[in-house]
């Protein structure tokens, strides 16, 4: 039976636990480099840049910072103040934690506008997850140790870690319903829009489910301080990567569907092209019997948005896409 406390399998742990997590910024740095053109189509312009994709942002940045400072702490061979550089490391990977769970429940919002009794408890829950987060960050003490040539954790609280990734869990798992419930069923006919929502809803959920649930039982299984968080940080990578690809899909999915894009206050009229990505105004899906179903890019207008799940064309809705 192995030992997990011995010295050896400590060092053995260690080992492992630094070659895996240059094995997750490179495939990280892979994820950002091959969605880097979405990125710049936003700040470039030629994609209408609309609130939500301030926590797309976020999220991939914070996530990219948290990996490169782990690195640096891995690697470093000289002193250096490591409680502040463990300090932003913990503050960048519990932002990216935090910001890919609300990447999905700001379409569950949207979804359920105006219905007050879903939305503010919701942000209660965002809100109860953030004040984890953020006391798991004033908690981590580190310092350099001159006999290591390393810097060393000399103060944190694994229960409430292991806490952060439980909420993780029961947060999406909330999302999930509540989108499930309200796009899912009830309805005989859905558009495509609708079922994009679902299905990423349901993907986001069941992978970011599965990471969290993996580093639950890591930390619960408490074998050695390397083991007890070798899988809190593929956790954090995997449910970003999932929740960035969703809010990519989904603004993808529009502009693939045909859509004329226009801005009224340019004097654009319908059927008129404008290039690349979304628009301030208003996007166009034509149909053989010239209906047309016009979805403005901010959030779904809950008067619209039966008549959206019955494929029919309305008039005037607002979409959940970001």
């Amino acid at each position: 039976m192995v030992n997990w406390n011995s010295p050896e399998e400590l060092v053995h742990d260690s080992d492992v636990f630094t070659k895996f997590m240059h094995v997750l910024l490179g495939l990280y740095a892979w994820e950002w480099a091959t969605s880097l053109p979405f990125d710049f189509s936003v700040l470039t312009g030629r994609r209408g840049f609309k609130w939500p994709m301030t926590f797309y942002f976020l999220n991939r940045y914070c996530l990219l910072a948290a990996l490169v400072g782990i690195i640096v702490s891995m690697n470093v061979q000289s002193e250096i103040d490591c409680q502040s550089l463990y300090m932003f490391n913990q503050i960048m990977g519990n932002f990216a934690i935090g910001l890919s769970s609300i990447n999905l429940s700001i379409r569950t919002i949207a979804v359920w506008k105006s219905h007050y009794f879903v939305i503010i408890p919701l942000v209660a829950l965002i809100l109860g997850h953030w004040v984890l987060l953020l006391r798991t960050v004033v908690l981590v003490k580190a310092n350099w140790v001159d006999a290591l040539s390393t810097c060393q954790v000399t103060g944190n609280d694994p229960k409430l870690i292991t806490a952060v990734y439980i909420y993780s869990m029961i947060f999406d798992f909330i999302v999930m319903c509540l989108t499930g419930i309200k796009l899912g069923f009830g309805t005989r006919q859905k558009s495509e829009l609708v079922k994009m929502l679902y299905l990423d809803g349901l993907m986001y959920f069941l992978i970011a489910f599965t990471a969290n649930l993996v580093a639950v039982v890591f930390s619960v299984l408490n074998l050695n301080p390397v083991m007890s968080i070798i899988a809190d940080v593929p956790a954090t990578v995997i449910a970003t990567i999932a929740a960035c690809r969703v809010v990519r899909r989904l603004n993808s999915f529009v502009n693939s569907q045909g859509v004329d894009l226009y801005t009224p206050h340019s004097g654009a009229r319908p059927g008129q092209v404008t290039s690349g990505g979304f628009s301030s105004g208003t996007v166009q899906f034509s149909s053989s019997t010239r209906q047309e179903t016009r979805i403005q890019m901010d959030v779904i207008s809950k008067t619209h948005y039966d008549d959206l799940e019955r494929g029919e064309s309305p008039g005037e809705v607002k979409s959940a896409a970001y």
